[in-house]
């Protein structure tokens, strides 16, 4: 129970962290909204979502109970509210905003790797701790970079493609969380992300 109380503690932390790096970098290019919606803050009950917050990590967590697997755990909060038409320039700016979120968890993956090859005596705790910083924080950044709309990735294409293909391929946005939870159940976790995810872990630690 220690361990999946830690695994759910550096997931909310890091999932918290994800979205306020969104709001203030859009914030720094001139959209205001996060701001005014009180979401630039690391106060976690701003960004609680029920169902990506609360209900999917501790589904995920019983499943792994149920079927004794190693826990295969990842959610969402709420996404920060954000108006591409206030951005300095919304094309370019998209781009930016939509890599901000995996790049402070990438960022938060480094911290963690550093610290945990230059400490020389810890509690078994205190590695456990570390090591899941590392592998929640890849996951996350990882998975947020899948081009699936709302996912970040959709955001940096839209930012990339023309004007009319951006719309059209927006437009996929109401059917974003039905093809993820698809391909997430065909394995694309285990065959794209988990392998990605050990790659960059692996360059991380050695």
């Amino acid at each position: 129970m220690i361990l999946f109380a830690i695994l759910l503690t550096v997931l909310f932390c890091a999932i918290v962290i994800h979205e306020v790096a969104h709001g203030w970098v859009a914030y720094k290019l001139g959209d205001p909204t996060a701001k005014f919606a009180g979401r630039i803050t690391l106060n976690p009950l701003a960004h609680i979502d029920p169902v990506g917050t609360i209900l999917l990590p501790l589904s995920l967590i019983a499943i792994s109970i149920i079927t004794n697997t190693s826990p295969v755990i990842f959610g969402w909060a709420k996404p920060v509210p954000i108006s591409f038409r206030n951005l300095k320039q919304p094309k370019t700016d998209m781009i930016l905003v939509g890599l901000a979120g995996p790049a402070a968890n990438f960022t938060l993956a480094m911290l963690a790797s550093v610290i945990f090859k230059t400490i020389t005596s810890a509690s078994p705790i205190a590695l456990i701790l570390l090591d899941n910083i590392i592998t929640i924080n890849l996951i996350l950044g990882v998975f947020n970079l899948l081009p699936i709309p709302p996912l970040d990735g959709s955001r940096i294409i839209m930012g990339i493609l023309p004007r009319k293909l951006s719309y059209a391929y927006a437009s996929f946005e109401r059917y974003g969380m039905l093809i993820l939870f698809l391909l997430l159940g065909l394995g694309v976790f285990h065959a794209v992300i988990l392998p990605i995810v050990q790659m960059l872990r692996y360059m991380l630690l050695h």
